[in-house]
């Protein structure tokens, strides 16, 4: 396959703050660096991109040395947190923004969607706009007039296709200017999450498109989303971007698997605020028995736990409440402790199935209970853990409010 996309030494860096070099002999000095193609004599290396930590320079590296190449065909998803740097590759990609360093070489022509309206003049109609981005994107007016329906038809506006744009919801924009780009015979399409403005119906309908676009076409799409099943039902490799460094490419099961075990944090809770009944260790672990806070949509939930119990009474219990991320409970669990050790040391694994509770963020309540008498060693918001959509029947409704549980059911059609 031919490569499309070479990435090669790729930096871009940002200054915080005044932009100026604070003299006029060096701002001219720069302004005759750029008129011979050299790089800003005054550009410092700059931190690492890390949103999260105050650092001592002005100047961060959005994206730092970043090397990859793309074949023809692929449909490669981009994946990291917020402020890893998507955005700005992209951006790059699309030759909205130039690099600092490191060079990008393309081969073909590229249609991007970068966010709402992108290439939209708000004073034109929908018709005019769609010739205006067909011909920024180098398409021939021929060219747009033959595919003219069939935009039209996919964006699911052609009541308004005469009324100018600004009169349109976000969700109609989305929809006309992803059918401007995925219709237009550009060889690479670049799409940055926009998808996430429109309805359930579209987003499954876009990407039919983008696969159909990828697999019976051979053009190369290059997705953003931070929906992971989305990525998994679409692309056939991937790159994890992490504070701006190139992390991880390659299968995009693979790529999957390193990002949710990348957000895993230290799930141990050690407490002994009591000396009575208390948890000594409690846990969440994934499937090879190692601490986690992240698991797969169909992925076993296991917890661990460790329980002392020097003031025994007959009737105590282990009490665990899930709750979502509002805080609305989802269930409780109540087990009684059981007989008396010699050691007052109690260990209990607990085992919730895969394809139960739904993608989302959640924690629980736990505690010693001796029912109707006390309560000991309570903790609230206590071993935190998300589970990630990674393809259940739900990915294309892109996180909307579905419920917590998977149901098991059965159906009889008449």
């Amino acid at each position: 396959m031919a490569k499309v996309i070479k990435v090669e030494n790729l930096s871009k860096a940002y200054r915080l703050g005044e932009i100026g070099t604070g003299t006029i002999a060096k701002d001219l000095e720069r302004f005759w660096a750029k008129a011979r193609g050299k790089e800003d004599p005054f550009l410092k290396i700059g931190e690492t991109n890390d949103r999260s930590v105050k650092g001592s320079s002005d100047v961060v590296l959005s994206l730092n040395d970043l090397n990859f190449e793309i074949e023809q065909g692929d449909a490669v998803g981009i994946i990291g947190r917020n402020g890893a740097g998507k955005s700005t590759l992209l951006k790059i990609l699309s030759r909205v923004t130039a690099p600092t360093t490191g060079s990008v070489k393309i081969k073909g022509r590229i249609a991007s969607l970068l966010e709402v309206g992108t290439g939209f003049h708000p004073e034109l109609t929908g018709k005019e706009n769609i010739f205006l981005n067909g011909a920024i994107l180098g398409m021939r007016k021929a060219e747009i007039k033959r595919k003219f329906d069939e935009i039209v038809d996919f964006s699911g506006v052609e009541r308004y296709i005469d009324t100018p744009v600004k009169r349109y919801s976000s969700g109609m924009y989305v929809r006309l200017a992803f059918a401007v780009a995925a219709y237009l015979e550009s060889e690479i399409l670049i799409v940055d999450e926009v998808l996430a403005v429109g309805d359930a119906e579209f987003q499954k309908k876009c990407l039919g498109k983008m696969g159909d676009i990828s697999k019976a076409q051979g053009r190369t799409i290059l997705f953003v989303s931070h929906n992971i099943g989305s990525i998994s039902q679409l692309c056939n490799s991937a790159i994890l971007l992490k504070n701006g460094i190139l992390h991880k490419t390659g299968k995009t099961e693979n790529v999957i698997k390193e990002y949710l075990n990348d957000n895993n944090k230290n799930s141990l809770i050690i407490n002994s605020s009591t000396t009575d009944n208390c948890y000594n260790l409690a846990k969440m672990l994934s499937a090879d028995g190692s601490a986690t806070t992240t698991f797969k949509y169909d992925d076993d939930l296991v917890i661990s736990l460790k329980v002392n119990i020097a003031d025994y009474y007959n009737g105590l219990e282990i009490a665990m409440r899930l709750i979502d991320n509002l805080n609305n409970p989802v269930f409780t669990i109540h087990e009684g402790i059981g007989p008396k050790t010699a050691d007052n040391v109690y260990e209990f694994k607990i085992t919730l199935p895969g394809k139960f509770v739904t993608p989302g963020n959640y924690s629980w309540i736990m505690c010693i209970n001796h029912p109707g008498v006390k309560l000991y060693d309570l903790h609230e918001n206590a071993l935190s853990f998300t589970i990630e959509e990674t393809g259940s029947n739900f990915s294309r409704y892109n996180n909307s409010n579905y419920g917590v549980v998977f149901p098991t059911y059965q159906i009889t059609r008449l």
